[in-house]
């Protein structure tokens, strides 16, 4: 199922209040597997500090970051963020969430489609990685739909929402096995 209805957004507009919403909605459903943002978006000052500082990295070229909005409603319903970018090696991390009434819905899909192609083909990069919780069986799902290949588990490597640590998965897939979906 497709939902056509929704348009990606660039961080110069984005407020920090309508990310504060997104997080707050979702906080049950994103709390094991992005804690770091929930806790540096935990109430409207924190959300405004945290869109401050990546519009900073943004524009240091430290991390990019794109929003999934609903047309209708305007409201903001996903989140990816091109991190851990190694210009030396030339690999980057995607991180992503979508709004828990958005799943299923091929959004998380098409963002990654599309920021495989910003990594690729605009930053130049050779690899792109995601590394996952391994109990997020729905990011190991979008890796290997976009041919992604797991490199590895790392043990204990996580700390999730709840403080435990869990092992993480490892994916990555270089420019040359790169496939424009």
């Amino acid at each position: 199922m497709d939902f056509t209805d929704w348009k990606t957004d660039r961080i110069e507009h984005i407020l920090p209040n309508e990310f504060y919403e997104l997080i707050d909605k979702n906080r049950n459903h994103i709390g094991h597997t992005f804690p770091v943002t929930l806790a540096n978006s935990d109430s409207p000052e924190n959300a405004e500090n945290f869109i401050s500082v990546s519009k900073d990295r943004e524009k240091n070229s430290e991390g990019y970051y794109f929003y999934a909005r609903d047309i209708k409603t305007n409201n903001l319903i996903g989140y990816l963020c091109v991190k851990t970018i190694d210009y030396r090696i030339s690999k980057c991390e995607l991180g992503y969430f979508i709004d828990k009434d958005y799943q299923g819905k091929g959004i998380t899909s098409k963002m990654v489609s599309d920021a495989l192609e910003f990594c690729f083909k605009e930053l130049m990069m050779n690899k792109v990685f995601i590394c996952t919780s391994e109990v997020n069986l729905a990011s190991q799902r979008i890796a290997l739909k976009h041919n992604f290949k797991q490199e590895g588990i790392l043990r204990d490597e996580f700390r999730n929402g709840d403080g435990q640590l869990q092992n993480t998965v490892y994916f990555g897939l270089l420019k040359s096995e790169y496939i424009k979906s």
